[in-house]
């Protein structure tokens, strides 16, 4: 009788649980691309490799709770994994695993979240972070950082156009340099306009903290979109300073894009990359494309500067300066 009556109590109770539950939406995308890479390094093979090409493949869940008075609980949890073999990455949400409150004072989030440093080097790369030739080899190399775990994050109400962020990355160390990476952005948007600039330092070593840096800017006009960057990884050390700039454009006609870029990498030491990227995407809906995408980096004698894409980053050995990194893929892109 127990039993029936709780039973009877639950059945009645679900709709108002629901009810009060967050609303919650699953969405991802799956990339899949046939690529061929070669390092240009003596004793190193070329390989022909699948993997994302234009964009990582993931799984997300992100939702919010009014909770009166102009608040909202949010939270968003991202998961990446290789559609090639299916297995996820190294930690489950290692993309991006956040809670916290949105208000008329703004976001704040607490977690694993993107740096405004990316922020603003996503919104001014005309790759998108993804086909050969991203600024992702930025961050692949450790001289910039993209995510920051454990830490304490805000973004302000547009005020004017203009948006500020900032954020703690705690190290969470008991003794020694503190690891703690601290950062701050302020983004500019009117209609096809767009500019960010970004600062932050690194406790990482006792004998002083890196820095980073990044300004950028994008344009649209018609058809046709102009996207750039200059980031600046001066880490702690004798000829450690990391510059790198890019300089794109797109142009959308019909169902296609083509797309072009234009990147330097450069070390204080004198070595220099020069990066060469073109990709083109055709859209077959809303949701799915397929594109191709091809990307060189031609470095002088005293350089091994890599070329990535969103699923893969192909280094020269050290010891090969001078290598010339080169790569093309097709692929398709489906997001849900």
């Amino acid at each position: 009788m127990t039993l029936k009556m709780m039973a009877a109590l639950l059945a009645a109770a679900l709709p108002l649980m629901a009810s009060a539950q967050s609303a919650v939406t699953v969405y991802g995308q799956l990339d899949a691309a046939l690529a061929h890479e070669d390092a240009d390094a003596p004793g190193v093979a070329s390989r022909t490799a699948l993997h994302a090409g234009q964009a990582s493949s993931r799984i997300g869940f992100r939702g919010t709770e009014d909770l009166g008075g102009g608040m909202k609980a949010l939270f968003n949890v991202e998961a990446g994994y290789g559609i090639d073999t299916g297995m996820g990455d190294s930690a489950l949400f290692g993309r991006r695993a956040v809670v916290g409150l949105e208000g008329n004072f703004g976001q704040v989030t607490i977690g694993r979240e993107y740096t405004p440093i990316d922020n603003i080097s996503g919104a001014t790369h005309i790759l998108g972070q993804g086909f050969y030739g991203t600024n992702l080899n930025a961050f692949a190399n450790g001289r910039m950082t993209r995510r920051i775990s454990n830490s304490v994050n805000y973004k302000s109400k547009p005020m004017a156009g203009l948006k500020f962020s900032a954020a703690v990355g705690l190290g969470e160390t008991p003794a020694g340099p503190s690891q703690d990476l601290k950062t701050v952005s302020v983004e500019y948007q009117q209609g096809k306009l767009f500019a960010g600039i970004g600062y932050a330092t690194y406790d990482r070593l006792a004998s002083g903290n890196d820095r980073e840096m990044i300004f950028g800017a994008a344009y649209a006009v018609g058809a046709l979109e102009f996207k750039g960057n200059y980031m600046v990884g001066d880490q702690t050390g004798p000829n450690n300073r990391y510059t790198q700039a890019n300089l794109g454009a797109a142009m959308t006609f019909g169902a296609g894009k083509l797309y072009g870029n234009l990147q330097q990498s450069k070390l204080q030491n004198g070595a220099r990359g020069n990066g060469y990227a073109v990709s083109y995407a055709y859209s077959l809906s809303k949701r799915t494309n397929v594109y191709a995408s091809y990307g060189t980096t031609v470095n002088n004698e005293r350089a091994a500067f890599s070329l990535s894409a969103a699923g893969s980053t192909i280094t020269p050995p050290a010891s090969a300066l001078g290598a010339d990194p080169v790569a093309y893929a097709a692929g398709v892109r489906h997001t849900f």
